[in-house]
C-alpha cells in the first residue's frame, strides 16, 4: 500500500471535499481517502499495482480542482 497527500486548490466548502473524496474512491486500487476543505488536502491510501499517483491527480483535475502539490 502507498499513501499520497495532495494539496488542492479550488475547494470552497466541505461539500467540495466530499466530492473529491468520492471521485478518488471510485478509482481502482484506492483503499481509503479523506479530503478536508480546511487544510485544502486529500489523503489517499492506494494499491500501486492497480493505480498510480498520476492517475489519482488526473481524477481530481477532471472533477474541476487543481492539484498544486503532492507528497508520496
Amino acid at each position: 500500500m502507498n499513501s499520497l497527500t495532495l494539496k488542492i486548490e479550488g475547494m470552497h466548502c466541505d461539500g467540495c471535499a466530499e466530492t473529491i473524496k468520492a471521485v478518488v474512491e471510485r478509482e481502482p486500487g484506492v483503499k481509503a481517502a479523506a479530503a478536508t476543505f480546511r487544510s485544502g488536502e486529500a489523503r489517499i491510501l492506494y494499491d500501486a499495482e492497480a493505480t498510480s499517483a498520476e492517475r489519482l491527480v488526473a481524477a481530481v483535475g477532471r472533477s474541476g480542482f487543481l492539484v498544486t502539490g503532492r507528497t508520496p
